[in-house]
C-alpha cells in the first residue's frame, strides 16, 4: 500500500511542475508583449514586481504556482508517514481527493478565478489534508511498536 499512497503526492509534484511551466509559458510572451526587457531589468527581480504590470490573468498562473508551494508542503510530509507507517485504503482515497481538488482548484484559478468557488475548492481539500494529518497522528501517537516493520 506504500506505492499506492505515495502516487497521489507524486502526481501533485508533477502537476505542480505543469503549472510552472505553464507561467513561464504565459509570462514570457506577456512581458515581451508590454514591453518588458528582461536584459534591462535590474538584477534579483521578482515575480510579484509583475503585479499591477501585466494582466491580472496571466499572474493568476503564478499565484496558483505559490499556493502549489505553500500548503502541499504539509501534505507531502504527511503522505510519507502515513505510508511508512502502513496506509489504509481511505488514506489513499483521501490523497487521491486532495490532489484531485487541487488540481481542479489550478485550472479554475488560472483560468475563471472566482474567488468563493476557488475558496470552497480550498476548503474541500483541506478537509482532505485534515483528515490526513489526523491518519498520520493516529498512526504515530498510537503506533504499537511492536506491530512497526523493522
Amino acid at each position: 500500500m506504500q506505492a499506492q499512497m505515495l502516487a497521489p503526492a507524486a502526481v501533485l509534484v508533477a502537476w505542480s511542475l505543469v503549472m510552472l511551466f505553464w507561467t513561464a509559458g504565459v509570462r514570457f510572451p506577456a512581458m515581451a508583449k508590454s514591453g518588458i526587457d528582461l536584459k534591462a531589468r535590474p538584477p534579483g527581480g521578482r515575480g510579484q514586481d509583475l503585479e499591477g504590470v501585466l494582466d491580472p490573468s496571466v499572474n493568476w498562473k503564478s499565484h496558483n504556482y505559490t499556493h502549489l508551494m505553500e500548503q502541499p508542503t504539509v501534505f507531502y510530509p504527511t503522505v510519507v508517514i502515513i505510508a511508512l507507517m502502513g496506509a489504509a485504503a481511505g488514506d489513499v482515497l483521501a490523497a487521491w481527493i486532495y490532489v484531485g481538488l487541487r488540481i481542479v482548484h489550478s485550472v479554475y484559478q488560472a483560468t475563471v478565478n472566482k474567488v468563493m468557488v476557488r475558496f470552497s475548492l480550498f476548503l474541500l481539500s483541506t478537509f482532505a489534508l485534515v483528515y490526513l494529518a489526523y491518519r498520520a497522528i493516529a498512526l504515530t501517537v498510537f503506533a504499537d511498536p511492536g506491530a512497526i516493520p523493522q
